[in-house]
């Protein structure tokens, strides 16, 4: 029987207060390495009940201009992915539930290793990774390595994901399903709600697992809407443009603590 880890306790108790998650991302080292950790305290304080925590990478093929440009800032910051481990390891010193998925790429995951990744994550309090470019083809092994480990592992389904591929992505994933409710990169277009609805109605024949909403939510209107028939909504290019206009750490903290408060309040009304 698979133990659960803070990923699912969370989505237990959220279902158990009707409530929805809000997952919260922001890229490791935007806006600083030092104020990484107190920014992911804020996510919390503000209303976040999950945190996916972007590894920057050179070339974030999934992601519109907005995250590029935070990986970029990153990256400048000498951020990589042993320090996102490092990150983690520390924020766990004031926060022992929050759960937090790493998001990245395969190739840092491949250029560590993936079991000495699968190690080093479990040991900094890591609850998942959400490897973007991974194929669920090609992810067997991973799983397994994160599986051992008590790490679940999330993965991506769009609009357009055939019926044969749901059914092998959500053979193997954890944790929950990351919908993305657009065609194209993060942070594009407009939602088309009803397109949605009728997806992650389709998709709930084919798991349980709780279903989460990314992709062109901006404010508490669209993250509501979006997370209506589902389990909750995903906010990461707003934030992140937050950070990347803010004049110094402590501005970056208040924008953030504004944005995820309105979604917040909006996804509790």
């Amino acid at each position: 029987m698979t133990q659960e880890n803070r990923i699912d306790r969370r989505f237990t108790k959220l279902r158990s207060e009707g409530r929805k998650a809000l997952v919260t991302y922001i890229v490791a080292g935007d806006g600083g390495l030092e104020n990484t950790v107190p920014l992911m305290h804020q996510l919390v304080a503000s209303g976040s009940d999950l945190i996916e925590l972007g590894v920057p990478f050179s070339d974030p093929m999934a992601e519109g201009p907005v995250i590029q440009k935070g990986h970029e800032r990153a990256l400048a910051h000498k951020s990589s992915l042993r320090k996102c481990l490092q990150l983690v390891k520390e924020f766990r010193q004031r926060d022992s539930e929050t759960p937090v998925i790493l998001m990245g790429y395969a190739n840092p995951i491949e250029k560590m290793g993936a079991e000495q990744f699968a190690d080093a994550a479990r040991d900094a309090g890591v609850d998942g990774a959400l490897t973007v470019d991974l194929p669920a083809e090609e992810a067997g092994p991973l799983n397994e390595l994160l599986k051992a480990r008590n790490l679940r592992n999330i993965f991506l389904l769009t609009p357009t994901t055939s019926d044969e591929r749901i059914e092998a992505i959500t053979g193997l994933a954890s944790g929950f399903v990351y919908y993305v409710s657009l065609k194209g990169v993060t942070g594009a277009g407009h939602l088309d709600l009803e397109s949605v609805r009728d997806k992650l109605e389709h998709i709930r024949g084919f798991t349980e697992l709780p279903l989460c909403v990314g992709f062109g939510i901006k404010d508490g209107t669209s993250a509501r809407a979006a997370s209506e028939h589902g389990d909750g909504a995903v906010v990461g290019s707003v934030l992140v443009s937050a950070i990347g206009e803010a004049r110094d750490a402590a501005a970056a903290k208040d924008n953030v603590a504004a944005l995820v408060g309105e979604i917040r309040t909006a996804l509790d009304q």
